[in-house]
């Protein structure tokens, strides 16, 4: 065993008082912010079919990754990796880094995101006014390699979310995402959802749901909603030409990779959704509820209405709960202005059509190429 000098052992001793004292920071927030509303998506009454939406807008950071950085400092501060003064690195299409730069600040670190070049200025804004740097990349497959790179020295840390999503995050714990639906559901006249749905940038979310409604023994179903351009629907499908091997243009979820915290095990259906439907089930959400919502809040909620159109053609009643992702504010520039979307050459026509004539008439017809 090795002797520690003197110094030495005063320094460890000193790191492990700001580890401890890091830990109880975190602590405390999860306390101050673990619940997040369930809000409720009007569908007619005669139905007998509930829709809920997580609001994890409501974080102090305004997205779902408020609970993804938190765990991550966590698990990067008790495996010795962060330390006092270490400059923490993310690869991030945003808001994962604007939640880190949130932790960061809050525990006293330097924060550097790598961001693709067309992440939205909003998002930017946001990194920055916590105090983040941003490193733009023109090649979005390259970020992860470039977060490496930065991370490379011996005072630097690449916190690699989509290696430790699953591994950081508590999902058998009472604060975990996944025992605060099932909370929260306890009260309501159909407490075990039929369905959750989620989508997948990390895995870290949907890896959570999936054990802890194994371990709770429910017979709630996980669906994985995916966007058109991310390659986990045709790697879990088995269908290769699913994959057209573009960035996605849905921010947030969506990988041209199948990443190391994606469990596919625990995944009981996946949906494809079009970008074009993601975006107008978008502004359906903000239409319907006043919720200004992001794109992925979209692509979660054209698949939880396309497994409500199919329980009320098979007659059965029950719920249905999928999440806020992020609030609208960061895309008022993108998905929210219609010069953008026709830049994009996305035509919302079809299928804001076939959502508003699935809530008149009750039929929920698909639209667009994966109909």
């Amino acid at each position: 065993m090795p002797v520690l000098s003197l110094g030495e052992s005063r320094s460890r001793s000193w790191s492990r008082d700001w580890a401890t004292e890091a830990v109880a920071r975190l602590e405390a927030d999860s306390n101050r912010s673990g619940e997040t509303h369930l809000r409720s998506f009007p569908l007619p009454v005669e139905w007998g079919i509930d829709l809920y939406l997580k609001d994890e807008s409501v974080h102090p950071t305004g997205s779902l990754k408020h609970r993804l950085a938190r765990s991550l400092f966590l698990y990067g501060i008790c495996n010795g990796w962060i330390d006092e003064g270490t400059t923490i690195v993310e690869a991030s299409s945003g808001s994962t880094a604007v939640s880190e730069a949130f932790f960061a600040r809050f525990l006293g670190l330097p924060f550097v995101a790598v961001l693709p070049a067309d992440t939205s200025p909003e998002k930017i804004q946001l990194i920055e006014r916590q105090g983040g740097a941003c490193h733009l990349s023109e090649d979005p497959s390259q970020i992860v390699a470039e977060a490496e790179r930065l991370a490379s020295g011996p005072e630097a840390h690449f916190m690699d979310q989509f290696s430790y999503a699953e591994r950081a995050m508590d999902w058998h714990g009472n604060h975990s995402i996944a025992a605060s639906i099932f909370g929260q559901m306890e009260l309501e006249r159909h407490p075990d959802p039929e369905w959750i749905v989620v989508g997948a940038g990390t895995g870290g979310t949907s890896a959570t749901i999936g054990r802890y409604s194994r371990l709770t023994k429910r017979a709630t179903r996980l669906c994985v909603v995916d966007p058109e351009d991310s390659i986990f629907y045709a790697s879990w499908a088995g269908e290769p030409s699913a994959f057209s091997g573009r960035p996605s243009r849905i921010e947030g979820i969506g990988r041209q990779r199948v990443e190391p915290s994606f469990l596919p095990g625990v995944v009981d259906r996946m949906i494809q959704v079009p970008d074009a439907a993601s975006v107008a089930a978008m502004r359906l959400v903000n239409d319907c509820t006043g919720y200004l919502v992001g794109g992925s809040t979209g692509t979660n909620a054209w698949g939880a209405l396309r497994l409500v159109g199919e329980m009320l053609e098979e007659g059965r009643e029950g719920s249905v709960v999928t999440l806020i992702c992020d609030g609208g504010e960061r895309y008022q520039g993108t998905y929210y202005n219609d010069l953008w979307v026709e830049a994009e050459g996305l035509d919302l026509t079809p299928y804001s059509e076939a959502l508003r004539a699935f809530l008149e008439r009750g039929v929920f017809e698909e639209a667009g190429p994966f109909a």
